[in-house]
């Protein structure tokens, strides 16, 4: 039998994070053979991944990583099964490891055939899930390109790349401003202008429909009614909706007894109250239709163009 020492069985652990009493088991069952003991742990990761293969990896770590020159960044999730592995501290520092290897590729099939310590990066996460024995993939992988390009991570389990127009000296601070209220917000598309109309007619019918329904069953339990609202997005206040509103609303104050000469104090804020009232998938699905989240008083449009910058484009990626 061959000797194992003590300074292989650490080269094998620093080699494949393998436990030490994985790793002499290796040593001796290859009979000292560095790489035939990295063959064997390997197959026995195989072996792990194979028999794990349809157990959930909702666990993990969301990772941005953005080169040097803030033209590209990239997110990755590294899926594992359970909360306390996706914590642990070597696990994260495999994450980034891997965020730091992708932002060299476009996908996430280039990434797991690239090269990762003399293997690929997908049989390098085979390796890990015999070590760690848990399920271990790559749950998701998005690549973005811009002039500027920001990052936000959330605790590990929200990451965000967000896009900006130019390079400007404020450009670090707004990029991840915006990433965070992509992260905190989920956000699916810049702007109400990229919704189909279709789309929105159905989505429409199926909001106002669900109101209506808790209202029913609100009005039974005698609690306050939701106000069910003519429209949902700002793509559906045409002129002609907000000059007949104004109209309407002029009407009110006429009614209510208010003075002619007041109502241009008055009417700004009515107007304002029933846009929010009447674009709520916007504001759910909008990026720059958004609210704020620093300064609700504006939109994240009327924040970024105050910076004299534009948001170009924006990925986000969770777990789960």
């Amino acid at each position: 039998m061959a000797k194992i020492t003590a300074a292989e069985v650490k080269k094998l652990r620093d080699t494949t994070g393998a436990g030490m009493m994985d790793c002499k088991n290796a040593l001796v069952e290859a009979e000292g053979d560095f790489d035939g003991a990295v063959a064997i742990l390997r197959k026995k990761g195989q072996k792990i991944a194979d028999k794990r293969a349809d157990r959930d990896s909702n666990e993990g770590a969301a990772i941005a990583k953005v080169n040097d020159s803030n033209t590209e960044g990239v997110l990755i999730v590294l899926g594992c099964e359970t909360d306390f592995v996706g914590k642990n501290d070597d696990f994260v520092a495999l994450a980034t490891q891997l965020a730091d290897l992708a932002i060299s590729y476009n996908n996430k099939e280039e990434f797991l055939n690239a090269d990762f310590g003399g293997i690929t990066v997908e049989e390098k996460l085979i390796e890990q899930t015999g070590v760690i024995g848990e399920k271990v993939q790559l749950n998701d992988f998005k690549k973005l390109e811009a002039p500027f390009v920001g990052s936000y991570i959330h605790g590990n389990k929200i990451a965000a790349l967000v896009g900006l127009s130019n390079s400007t000296d404020s450009a670090t601070g707004v990029s991840r401003d915006v990433a965070m209220q992509v992260a905190s917000m989920g956000a699916t598309t810049l702007s109400y202008k990229d919704f189909d109309a279709n789309f929105i007619t159905l989505e429409t019918e199926a909001r106002i429909a669900a109101i209506e329904k808790d209202n029913i069953e609100r009005g039974r339990l005698g609690k306050h009614l939701i106000n069910v609202p003519e429209f949902i997005s700002r793509a559906q206040l045409t002129d002609e909706v907000l000059e007949a509103t104004k109209v309407r609303l002029q009407e009110e104050l006429k009614a209510e007894g208010k003075p002619e000469q007041i109502w241009d104090k008055i009417l700004p804020g009515k107007l304002e109250r029933y846009i929010s009232d009447n674009t709520t998938l916007d504001q759910e699905k909008c990026l720059l239709d958004q609210n704020f989240i620093k300064d609700e008083k504006q939109s994240v449009a009327d924040y970024v163009t105050a910076n004299s910058n534009e948001v170009v484009s924006f990925e986000r990626v969770t777990l789960g």
